[in-house]
């Protein structure tokens, strides 16, 4: 097969790749872009915006096999006139880091090839320096090479398709080659670089740093294994790839385009890192039933206490007493009312001295409370209205302590004290007293008034004290 013909079959060959890819990422394009997420592969569901790369499969192992060339596409000035397509094979060893960036090391082997142009005028080739031994008609290189690089695969992070089956990546990185030449020069003699290499002309390979520079496409086939199809530009820091110390400005440089599988390790549960778009997974993420279920629910929450704020702050006759503390509804407009909102009978003027009288003797006695319970008695209130008043006639401040009988634990008495000073507290500022006049002091079943032994005493217990 003559280099023309091999470069037709290359060419066909990459096509009918190219086209049975595209047909699968079509077919895999159309049927999750129609596919609803509940049905996803669990694969797929389980993973979560920023949940780490624990959460998918991550290495692969690759294998490919293509043609070499001792030039490459970006063009260059060549050694030899005539290059030679031959065999190059290699090995991969990929960890993916991210949807995006992934380390890639490579073996790679082959052979490169390339002869000269012998013409009417030309008979014995160009010449080449070969350390004085003669013209230099053709040349043979065998070669290995291991890299490290660094990989950027763009396609699966996509607004268009939930998942492509299709994506293009390029690399750079880093190496070392290993190459034996052998020169075939024009008189027939052949010249083999192996075992005469080194300063002391006995090793076995040539060695040099090798810069591989590369691009290509990769179809996904199934959840493990991935059709690889790419191109690789390798730049020698050498002279002597060729076997001919070719100098400036010749370079030494070879090509390396393949095709090749690739297959993911990991648990089938899990999805690979490599063909995840992070985009339909916060999409998922943010459309996901449960979420939405909790986030109705959580809006049910919120209307049931604007409600029942609603309902607080409701006064349906007007008098400045919400409804939920309104003792006397439905007081006529204009009415004058206490905190519990009933109306406030105003004495005659000749009573009214007898009346203040009357109002100091009530005020700021002790309020008294049922067993464990810090609800107001209706007994309580014109207490509770004559302290308002008083208070509301100065500026003077006030501790509601509070109290309870020697039943139940120290703590749960402490907190029922604590309850019993705050609903003297709430009845006092709806009736109009300054919050900041009235301070909280908690006793519990500390400072009894009576013997707790008794009911008597237990009852007179049960209170809540004014400390001016």
């Amino acid at each position: 097969m003559n280099y023309s013909t091999l470069k037709k079959t290359v060419a066909l060959s990459f096509v009918s790749l190219m086209a049975v890819g595209m047909v699968k990422a079509q077919t895999s394009t159309t049927t999750t872009a129609t596919t609803d997420s509940s049905k996803m592969s669990s694969a797929t569901t389980t993973a979560k915006v920023f949940g780490g790369t624990g959460q998918y499969n991550t290495f692969s192992l690759g294998l490919n096999i293509g043609g070499t060339a001792p030039s490459v596409a970006t063009g260059g000035v060549n050694t030899f006139d005539k290059n030679k397509i031959e065999l190059g094979y290699g090995l991969s060893l990929r960890d993916q880091l991210s949807h995006s960036i992934s380390l890639l090391l490579d073996i790679h082997g082959g052979k490169l090839a390339g002869s000269e142009k012998v013409t009417a005028t030309n008979p014995g080739g160009y010449v080449h320096d070969t350390g004085g031994l003669g013209n230099a008609s053709s040349f043979e290189t065998k070669f290995w090479s291991g890299t490290l690089s660094g990989v950027y695969n763009f396609g699966n992070i996509s607004f268009l398709h939930r998942q492509n089956a299709v994506q293009f990546y390029i690399s750079g990185g880093a190496g070392l080659a290993l190459y034996t030449p052998k020169v075939t020069l024009t008189n027939g003699t052949v010249v083999d670089y192996k075992g005469h290499t080194g300063d002391n002309h006995d090793g076995t390979f040539i060695k040099e740093l090798v810069i591989p520079v590369g691009a290509g496409v990769k179809f996904k086939l199934s959840d493990q294994f991935d059709l690889n199809v790419g191109y690789t530009e390798n730049f020698i820091d050498g002279f002597n790839l060729t076997g001919v110390h070719s100098g400036f400005p010749a370079e030494n440089r070879y090509s390396y385009g393949y095709a090749g599988l690739e297959y993911t390790f990991g648990p089938k549960s899990k999805p690979s890192l490599e063909w995840v778009n992070p985009v339909a997974m916060m999409y998922d993420e943010l459309y996901d039933a449960a979420l939405r279920q909790e986030v109705e629910a959580l809006k049910g929450r919120v209307t049931n206490v604007e409600t029942a704020v609603n309902d607080l702050k409701k006064d349906s006759d007007g008098d400045g007493v919400s409804d939920q503390f309104d003792k006397c509804p439905n007081t006529p407009a204009g009415t004058v009312v206490d905190g519990s909102g009933c109306p406030i009978v105003f004495p005659k003027p000749d009573t009214i001295k007898a009346t203040a009288a009357t109002a100091a003797a009530a005020a700021y006695s002790n309020i008294q409370f049922e067993f464990d319970s810090s609800v107001l008695k209706t007994s309580s209130y014109p207490v509770l209205d004559a302290t308002s008043a008083d208070m509301r006639s100065n500026s003077s401040t006030l501790t509601l302590g509070g109290y309870a009988s020697s039943e139940g634990t120290a703590a749960h008495n402490m907190r029922l004290s604590r309850d019993r000073a705050n609903s003297v507290k709430t009845y006092l500022v709806n009736s109009g007293v300054d919050a900041k006049r009235l301070k909280i002091k908690a006793y519990g079943e500390t400072h009894p008034i009576a013997d707790n032994s008794t009911e008597e005493g237990r009852i007179a217990n049960r209170r809540v004290e004014f400390h001016k």
